[in-house]
C-alpha cells in the first residue's frame, strides 16, 4: 500500500517510493540529500503532538521532517515493524 510518511505511526515501518509531483523541488532536494532515496528502509520513532515534526531513523541516523517534507515522501509501508 502506497501512502505518504506523514500518514504513518509510531512502530510503522516502510521504503520510499519516491516523491509527490508538482511538490517544491527544494524538497525534494534536500530529501534525497539526506539519504531518503527511492527503496530506502526507515522506521517511524516519534510524532510530535500535532504531527510536526515527524522523526524516522534511517540509514543508521535519526531524521526529523516537517510536515510539508513529510507530506512529498511516498512511502511503501512494510507489514513488518522493524527496519
Amino acid at each position: 500500500m502506497t501512502s505518504v510518511l506523514r500518514d504513518m505511526a509510531v512502530g510503522d515501518s516502510g521504503r520510499v517510493s519516491g516523491f509527490l509531483e508538482g511538490g517544491p523541488s527544494a524538497y525534494r532536494r534536500k530529501l534525497l540529500a539526506l539519504g531518503l532515496t527511492k527503496g530506502t528502509a526507515f522506521r517511524v520513532t516519534r510524532v510530535a503532538p500535532l504531527g510536526d515534526p515527524v522523526e524516522i531513523v534511517v540509514r543508521g541516523f535519526s531524521l526529523s521532517l516537517r510536515r510539508d517534507e513529510a507530506d512529498i515522501v511516498l512511502v511503501q509501508c512494510d507489514t513488518a515493524k522493524e527496519v
